[in-house]
């Protein structure tokens, strides 16, 4: 039976390319960054890679999100992708060598770490 272990948020921007998937990705590795499961493996007993991780998108453009560049930004266990509407964009300033566009694209990321317990 699957068991909620954690629930992490993180925030992604992609400032000067309007990039989704950028963001989103940012969003991933600062959510991951800020948890530490040493629990799945201490106390559990379990290895990482028993993790089932489910990552839900906020963003102004969800059919922009390329969900397997996303699963990939998930460091161990399995990934879920959930992509909905949300997240904010703004203003920003075109300098061509960060990339196209002047969009500020801010993308807000929850991940579930999920575990398999008797």
């Amino acid at each position: 039976m699957l068991k909620r272990y954690i629930v992490e948020m993180g925030i992604g921007v992609d400032l000067h390319g309007g990039n989704i998937t950028k963001a989103a990705i940012k969003g991933v590795k600062e959510a991951t960054s800020k948890s530490c499961l040493c629990g799945v493996e201490d106390i559990l007993g379990l290895p990482p890679e028993k993790m089932h991780v489910h990552v839900k998108i906020g963003t102004t453009q969800p059919d922009q999100v390329d969900v397997e560049a996303v699963k990939k930004a998930v460091p161990v266990g399995t990934a879920e992708v959930e992509v909905v509407q949300g997240g904010l964009e703004a203003d920003g300033l075109k300098v061509k060598a960060f990339g196209e566009g002047s969009t500020i694209q801010i993308v807000v990321v929850a991940l579930t770490v999920w575990v398999e317990v008797p």
